[in-house]
């Protein structure tokens, strides 16, 4: 079923008991946040993604790749949640029990007000040590003198670890690493649960991530698709809503509980 916003979304969501809301990139645009590939612009553009994104990339460069995701992360800060963000903020106040599993590594979800989020590819604002203990760290304030915001396409050197002396990394998941094992059983399990899931703004590509939509249907739920244009998840959506996070959310949101 397709269509702008079918009466029947609405009903199901509004009737649900227990909601999973999975969202990738497209959820994040609307507030100006380039998806990852999207990022290697300007100065930048000269790297690729395996370049940057793995870890032999911070073992041989370190400063490098540390540049690149504190320069993301200042990008990140300045953005802004949008209205779909806020719509599922409502989603979580009206229905307790609900979960956000997301692919994105903003924090634009926590920063709208949602309590239970699960970052199946990490987060950019929450670095580790970059040993097998991955140890939390924390930001250091940048130093007397220096921006608060680095300059496209600098090198920066990573903080040290306050435990091991070790370089701290970005705590994301890069290219050949698994995903926390932590937030994958929760993702799987708040799938197997929910009696509705609505995957917004992701590609439905990115295994196994991707799995979680496909878990939820097997498992009995009603999946909806917000999505723009039309991905593998449509075979399995039993709804699929085309247009932005931003605009079908709010609009599912106000129908539910008008």
């Amino acid at each position: 079923m397709e269509g702008v916003l079918p009466h029947r979304a609405a009903q199901l969501l509004g009737e649900a008991r227990r909601v999973v809301i999975f969202t990738g990139a497209g959820m994040s645009a609307e507030s100006g946040v380039p998806t990852f590939r999207d990022d290697l612009t300007g100065l930048w553009a000269r790297f690729d993604a395996q370049q940057l994104a793995t870890a032999e990339a911070f073992r041989t460069d370190p400063d490098l790749v540390w540049g690149w995701y504190e320069w993301r992360r200042a990008r990140v800060r300045r953005a802004e949640p949008n209205s779909g963000h806020l719509a599922i903020t409502t989603i979580e106040s009206r229905i307790p029990g609900s979960t956000v599993i997301t692919q994105n590594v903003d924090d634009l979800h926590e920063r709208a007000g949602t309590q239970a989020v699960i970052h199946l590819h990490g987060s950019l604002f929450t670095p580790r040590c970059g040993t097998a203990a991955a140890h939390p760290a924390t930001f250091p304030d940048p130093p007397d003198g220096e921006p608060a915001e680095p300059h496209e396409g600098r090198r920066i050197s990573p903080p040290r670890c306050a435990y091991c002396r070790a370089p701290v990394r970005p705590g994301v998941v890069w290219f050949g690493e698994a995903l926390p094992e932590a937030a994958l059983t929760a993702a799987v399990e708040a799938a197997t649960a929910c009696d509705v899931l609505l995957t917004v703004g992701t590609s439905g590509v990115v295994y196994p991530a991707a799995a979680i939509p496909q878990i939820a249907a097997r498992s009995g739920a009603t999946v909806i698709q917000v999505n723009p244009q039309p991905t593998p998840l449509d075979r399995i959506a039993a709804i699929n809503l085309r247009g932005t996070a931003a605009q079908v959310l709010s609009t599912l949101v106000a129908t539910a509980w008008r």
